[in-house]
C-alpha cells in the first residue's frame, strides 16, 4: 500500500490520538504532516483490516474545512520538488474545494466564495500544464516501447518542459496567501453548515449540471471531435462534483460510474493531446513509425470511446438512470423558487419583513383585476412578484441608502436557475428596484430593452410591491392582512391594523400613487376589522413563513 493511500484512509477514519512525543519548533503544517505519517506507520506496522470500518464513499456533509486544510498540507508537500504524486494530490484537494465553492456560489451571495475560488484557481492553473506533462510521460510509456525512437524523443521533450513549469508553479505557490486561506477555512464552512444535504434545492442544482452535460453529450455523439469530447468530460465532471459534494445518497449509487466515465473521457483527451504533441515536436523519424503510433493511439481511443457509448447510449443509458431521481415537472419550478428564496435569505437583513411583504403583495395581487381574467391572475406574474418581494431588501445588507438600486444590481448579476429565463429574473430585479424611490418612467436605463407590454407589467407589479412594502415600512409587522375589492370604479384596500391617524398612513397614501397610475383607478385605503380569534394567529403567521423560507427544502 502506498503511503498516500494510507494517509488518505486515515484522513476519513481518524483513530483516537494517543500520547506520543512531538518535537518542538515545528510549524503547524509540518506538525499535521508528522501526525499523518505517525498513523500511517502505525497502520503499516500493525494492519488490522478486520477492525477497520469500510471507507465511506463521501462524507455525510460537505467537508469544506477538511479539504481546505488539506490544500495547505499538500501545498507544502508539492513545493519540495513538484513530483507527480504531490502535484496530483494538491490539484485534487484544490479541485474539491473549488467545486464545492462553485456549488455554493449558486446558493449563497457571499463574495468570499468567489474570492476563495479565484485564489485557488491561480495555484490550480499553474499546476495544470505541469500535471499534463507528467501525465503525458506516463502515456508515452504505455503506448510506445522503451527503446523506440519516438518514445525517447517524447520523453526527452516532456522532461525538458518540466523545469520551467515547476518554476512557474513555485512562483504561484509563493504568492498563495495562506493566512487568508486559513481565515476562509474557518468562515466559509459555517455557511455550508446551513445547507441540507440531499434537499430538493440541491437536486435542482444537480439537474442544472445534468442538463448542461447531457447537451454536451448529444453534441459529442454527433461529431465525436476531440473538442466536443473534452467539453463533455468537463460537463460530466461538474455534474459529478455537485453530486459528490451535496447528494450523498445519489453519490453512493452513481459515484463509481461517474468516476469511470470521467476517466474514460480523460484518457481520450490525453491520447488526443499526446498525438498532437508528437506531431508538433516532429517525434516521428519515418512515415512507418508515424503510422504505427497513430494506429496504437486510435486503438486505445476507440476502445475507451466504445466503453463510454455502451453505458451512455440507448434506453438503458445512465443518463436516464440519473434523470429519474432528479426533480420533474412542477418540482423543477418549486425547487428553483426555493433556491431563489434561499439565496435572498442569505443576505437579507430582515427576512421576516420580506416574507410579510411578499404575503401582502400576493393578497393585493389576487384582489386586483387581471388582463387574463383568470381567477387569481397569471401564475408566472405571481411568481415574479413573489421573488421580487422576497429579494427587495437584499441591497440593505451593505447600507440602507439607495439599497433598492443595489438590489437591482445584485439580481442582475445572478444567473437564472433552471426553469427561469434571464428575462423574468431581470423583471424581478426591476420590480424590486422600484419598491421605493423614484417612479419608473421612460428613458431610465433600468427599463431599456423592455417592450410596451413588459413595461406595463413592471408598472403594475412594482405598484403592488410598493404599496405592500409601505404597509410594513416600519418593519414592525403591525399590518398583517389585506382585502381588496372594487367599488364605484375605485380599488378599495382594507388593511387589518391600519388607522388613518397613524404616522404610517401618510407613507401608505404616497405609495399608492404608482398603483393608481398603472390601473388608472383611485386606490382607497381603509381599516379592516379583525375577525374574532384571528388576530393572534395572523401575528404568528409571518414568523412561521419566515422559518420555512429561510431553510432549504
Amino acid at each position: 500500500m502506498h503511503i498516500t493511500e494510507v494517509m488518505e484512509i486515515w484522513w476519513y477514519e481518524r483513530p483516537c490520538f494517543h500520547s506520543f512525543w512531538m518535537p518542538t519548533g515545528l510549524n503547524r503544517a509540518f506538525a499535521r504532516e508528522y501526525t499523518l505519517a505517525f498513523h500511517a506507520m502505525a497502520v503499516l506496522a500493525h494492519p488490522q483490516p478486520h477492525q477497520r470500518s469500510p471507507r465511506p464513499a463521501v462524507p455525510s456533509k460537505p467537508s469544506l474545512a477538511l479539504w481546505m486544510e488539506r490544500v495547505l498540507i499538500e501545498a507544502e508537500r508539492a513545493a519540495s520538488d513538484f513530483a507527480a504524486d504531490p502535484v496530483h494530490d494538491l490539484r485534487v484537494a484544490l479541485r474539491r474545494v473549488r467545486s464545492l465553492a462553485d456549488g455554493m456560489i449558486a446558493l449563497d451571495p457571499e463574495p468570499a466564495w468567489k474570492h476563495m475560488k479565484r485564489a485557488g484557481k491561480a495555484v490550480f492553473q499553474s499546476l495544470g500544464e505541469l500535471r499534463d506533462v507528467q501525465v503525458m510521460e506516463e502515456w508515452v510509456g504505455k503506448v510506445g516501447a522503451a527503446d523506440d525512437v519516438v518514445t525517447l524523443r517524447l520523453r526527452q521533450y516532456f522532461e525538458s518542459r518540466q523545469p520551467p513549469l515547476k518554476r512557474l508553479a513555485a512562483d504561484a505557490l509563493a504568492s498563495f496567501d495562506r493566512k487568508q486561506w486559513k481565515k476562509w477555512s474557518v468562515e466559509l464552512p459555517r455557511r455550508v453548515a446551513g445547507v441540507k444535504a440531499g434537499s430538493v434545492m440541491l437536486k435542482h442544482l444537480a439537474l442544472e449540471r445534468w442538463t448542461a452535460a447531457h447537451e454536451l453529450h448529444r453534441r459529442a455523439v454527433r461529431n465525436r471531435s476531440a473538442v466536443s469530447l473534452h467539453n463533455l468530460r468537463i460537463g460530466i465532471k461538474r455534474f459529478r462534483y455537485i453530486v459528490e459534494n451535496f447528494l450523498p445518497e445519489e453519490h453512493a449509487a452513481w459515484g463509481a460510474d461517474l468516476k469511470r466515465l470521467q476517466d474514460l473521457l480523460g484518457d481520450i483527451h490525453d491520447l488526443d493531446v499526446l498525438w498532437a504533441t508528437a506531431l508538433q515536436v516532429h517525434a516521428f523519424p519515418s512515415v512507418e513509425s508515424r503510422s504505427q503510433w497513430r494506429a496504437r493511439i486510435l486503438e486505445q481511443r476507440e476502445l475507451r470511446l466504445q466503453k463510454y457509448r455502451s453505458k451512455m447510449l440507448g434506453k438503458e443509458s445512465l443518463w436516464h438512470t440519473w434523470r429519474k431521481d432528479l426533480p420533474h415537472d412542477e418540482e423543477v419550478s418549486d425547487a428553483a423558487l426555493a433556491r431563489l428564496k434561499y439565496w435572498a435569505a442569505r443576505t437579507d437583513p430582515d427576512v421576516q419583513h420580506s416574507a410579510l411583504v411578499a404575503r401582502l403583495a400576493q393578497q393585493l395581487y389576487r384582489g386586483l383585476p387581471h388582463r387574463s381574467g383568470a381567477d387569481g391572475g397569471d401564475p408566472r406574474e405571481r411568481m415574479i412578484l413573489e421573488v421580487a418581494a422576497i429579494m427587495h431588501e437584499i441591497g440593505r445588507a451593505e447600507k440602507a441608502h439607495d439599497h433598492h438600486k443595489r438590489t437591482y444590481r445584485k439580481v442582475a448579476k445572478l444567473a437564472p436557475p433552471l426553469g427561469w429565463s434571464r428575462e423574468d429574473l431581470r423583471l424581478c430585479g426591476i420590480i424590486a428596484r422600484y419598491h421605493r424611490g423614484a417612479l419608473p418612467r421612460a428613458g431610465q436605463a433600468t427599463l431599456v430593452g423592455l417592450d410596451a407590454t413588459q413595461r406595463q407589467e413592471v408598472f403594475r407589479l412594482a405598484g403592488i410591491l410598493r404599496l405592500a412594502n409601505a404597509f410594513d415600512d416600519a418593519h414592525d409587522g403591525h399590518i398583517q392582512r389585506l382585502e381588496v375589492s372594487q367599488q364605484d370604479g375605485c380599488i378599495v384596500v382594507a388593511a387589518q391594523g391600519y388607522s388613518p391617524r397613524d404616522r404610517a398612513a401618510e407613507r401608505i397614501a404616497a405609495a399608492r400613487h404608482l398603483l393608481e397610475t398603472a390601473y388608472r383607478k383611485p386606490v382607497i385605503i381603509k381599516p379592516l376589522r379583525a375577525r374574532p380569534g384571528a388576530s393572534s394567529a395572523s401575528r404568528r403567521e409571518p414568523a412561521l413563513l419566515t422559518m420555512k423560507r429561510s431553510q432549504p427544502d
